[in-house]
């Protein structure tokens, strides 16, 4: 059995002007399609809904039956509306954000946190992922928003919206022999310990990945929690580090620490948005992307 709400929306006019001709009038139906979907209302339901006569309708007993459900039916949809109203509002909602290190560690808790309070209803799911893994979700519906560095393959089920640009360059303490260098290639440090993030983390596989094609292993002299706690590291002078430069230039202002442009063409890197349909998220994350933009 199956019920169509304007259906049982004609059905309360009609039953409410005690007249198919009112009912169809409140619906903006011709009298004639009113009656069809009646006779087709009844069908369904295997019972008859209206007495008619001269004067107009009046109800049956099952007509009666149906009426209260009718109306206790379409209390409850607009009480949905209602609710979801505010969704599509901005007021409220949740969403997932699938992100990657530098994004969950550097950018995006300042981001989030001036959107969010000004938007007490909205919540957020912020997880840290490798950049395959932040694809792959967003194309499955498993998240509604990815965030990424570096070039994002083409993909009809994807939108790719492009933000800023992330550059990698090499931290060493003050000290280092290294610290007096303009510039320096990506190979050229390969020869030194590195400090890197933990295992698993996307700027950990991305230089693994530059290592390998280069043909030289990555020294890991060890691999932590966090930029902070890798700056440190590098301060203290037990090995270099690939960083993002906002990262190197925050804790350049405490640490003795200083920052070398990488040569390579990879190391300038462009941030981008992903999601699977941008006009199909609901208003606060179409905001969310405005945020992140701005």
């Amino acid at each position: 059995m199956h019920f169509d709400i304007p259906d049982l929306r004609l059905f309360i006019h009609v039953a409410e002007a005690s007249s198919l001709t009112g009912g169809a009038r409140r619906a903006n139906l011709s009298t004639a399609a009113a009656s069809m979907r009646i006779k087709s209302l009844e069908g369904q339901l295997g019972s008859r809904l209206f007495y008619r006569d001269s004067q107009g309708v009046e109800l049956t007993p099952a007509g009666h039956d149906l009426l209260t459900h009718a109306r206790a039916i379409m209390r409850q949809v607009e009480y949905i509306k209602d609710e979801f109203s505010q969704y599509a509002e901005g007021e409220s909602g949740h969403l997932r954000i699938f992100a990657n290190t530098t994004a969950v560690s550097d950018f995006m808790p300042d981001v989030l946190a001036r959107f969010l309070v000004s938007r007490p209803g909205v919540t957020i799911d912020l997880q840290e992922r490798l950049t395959h893994d932040i694809i792959r979700g967003v194309i499955d519906g498993s998240t509604d928003l990815g965030v990424v560095a570096g070039p994002v393959k083409p993909n009809k089920k994807l939108e790719v919206i492009p933000f800023s640009v992330d550059r990698l360059v090499l931290v060493t303490s003050k000290d280092h022999e290294l610290a007096e260098r303009k510039s320096i290639s990506f190979k050229e440090t390969l020869s030194y310990p590195h400090i890197g993030l933990r295992e698993g983390s996307t700027l950990f596989n991305f230089l693994k990945d530059q290592a390998s094609e280069a043909g030289v292993a990555l020294q890991m002299r060890i691999q932590v929690f966090g930029f902070e706690s890798a700056c440190r590291m590098v301060s203290r002078g037990v090995g270099i580090g690939i960083l993002p430069r906002s990262i190197a230039h925050r804790y350049e202002e405490f640490m003795d620490i200083a920052s070398i442009d990488l040569e390579d063409t990879w190391a300038e890197r462009e941030r981008s948005l992903i999601v699977r349909e941008f006009d199909a998220l609901p208003r606060c994350g179409k905001e969310l992307v405005e945020e992140i933009r701005s």
